[in-house]
């Protein structure tokens, strides 16, 4: 009798024991299951290092010879007015010559409209200065006085300067170390709020970094801008303990 009595006794306590292990195994995994997501940003403001500017020139004459003089003297003013400028020559290439015959290109026998004969070159200068190119490019107007006929569009955009920003792999880590030290401090005011104790990182997703405009308006690119902003959003997902 007392042994039946002391095997209940054993086996009820088994079965509390049991119940507040797996009560107390479940609080953990609800616990553990606690978290908050939080983003962290980090912005710079930089210069562009490198600037790429194509200058297109166009000839047209019923003379072959003569749209090709027009060209060549083109882009001998065009030189000249890169040294004038205080920009190195030797950065500047001849691109993209093309002729373009309209007694060949005419279908159906109709009238041919315009010179016969149109070449197009375009002059490239790529350059580490930006800020000379920037000044150079806001004075193209005395090309156009010096006979010189540009035309837009092409291989290379719209014909104005492009900026670029080449160092931003020298920014990646402290920017990516600021990020995720914003993210905590959210992270850390989100636990406190909550009466909450901030655990350890759950998950964390550095970011892809972008290089943006610093004026950021519709029609502004960030080619066409010598200062640019660069950003960079980290989202880390923090633990929460009671």
């Amino acid at each position: 009798m007392e042994r039946g009595v002391l095997g209940t006794a054993i086996l009820a306590i088994g079965i509390a024991l049991a119940g507040f292990l797996a009560g107390n195994g479940l609080a953990r995994a609800r616990s553990s299951d606690r978290f908050v997501t939080v983003k962290g940003i980090s912005e710079r403001e930089v210069r562009a290092d490198l600037v790429i500017w194509p200058l297109r020139i166009v000839a047209a004459d019923d003379d072959l010879g003569r749209a090709h003089t027009q060209i060549q003297s083109s882009v001998r003013r065009i030189l000249t007015f890169l040294a004038v400028q205080q920009i190195d020559t030797s950065q500047a290439e001849l691109q993209d010559f093309s002729v373009s015959d309209a007694a060949v290109n005419q279908y159906g026998g109709g009238t041919q409209v315009g010179s016969r004969y149109v070449i197009r070159q375009t002059v490239v200068v790529r350059s580490a200065n930006p800020d000379r190119v920037l000044s150079a490019s806001q004075r193209i107007g005395e090309l156009v006085s010096a006979g010189v006929v540009l035309s837009s569009g092409g291989e290379y955009g719209s014909g104005g300067p492009t900026f670029i920003f080449t160092k931003l792999n020298e920014l990646k880590p402290p920017m990516i170390a600021e990020a995720t030290g914003r993210a905590r401090e959210a992270a850390e005011q989100f636990a406190r709020d909550s009466r909450s104790t901030l655990g350890g990182i759950r998950r964390a997703n550095q970011g892809v970094f972008e290089i943006l405009p610093r004026d950021q308006a519709p029609g502004i690119s960030e080619g066409s801008q010598i200062v640019k902003t660069v950003r960079v959003v980290s989202t880390v997902e923090h633990f929460l303990k009671d």
